[in-house]
């Protein structure tokens, strides 16, 4: 392991400058899905609330409105893959894969700063294989 400030590396041999920068990308990411979801409630309460309507009218904002909660959901589901990303880098674990405790490689990570597992691992569980 490299010793000295600039380039010190920690147990997982990713830099200290490359951890902070993917905390600022996923706090970014967090900050924006907060702001989706804000705006998804500012929708979904604005339905429906334009006067008096028929039939078709009211169909379609429920249906409108199943979809705004699903992607409520969704979302959710991002903040908290963030929120457990955020959690991983506090405690030392982020960049480990969970399955085989193997490092996942930098390249995954940029394209997807969330990521638990390393591809050989996340291929065998989407096979069903672990």
């Amino acid at each position: 392991m490299k010793k000295g400030k600039k380039g010190q590396l920690d147990k997982r041999g990713v830099d200290k400058k490359t951890l902070a920068r993917f905390k600022k990308i996923l706090l970014k990411e967090r900050e924006q899905i907060i702001g989706e979801v804000k705006q998804i409630h500012e929708s979904s309460k604005e339905m429906g609330q334009d006067g008096i309507q028929d039939i078709g009218d009211e169909a379609a904002n429920i249906y409108n409105k199943q979809i705004l909660l699903s992607l409520n959901e969704n979302e959710r589901m991002r903040l908290q893959e963030v929120d457990e990303s955020l959690d991983r880098i506090e405690n030392g674990t982020y960049g480990i894969c969970e399955e085989c405790g193997e490092p996942i490689g930098l390249k995954r990570l940029e394209v997807r700063p969330v990521a638990k597992y390393c591809v050989p691992c996340k291929t065998k569980l989407e096979k069903g294989k672990l």
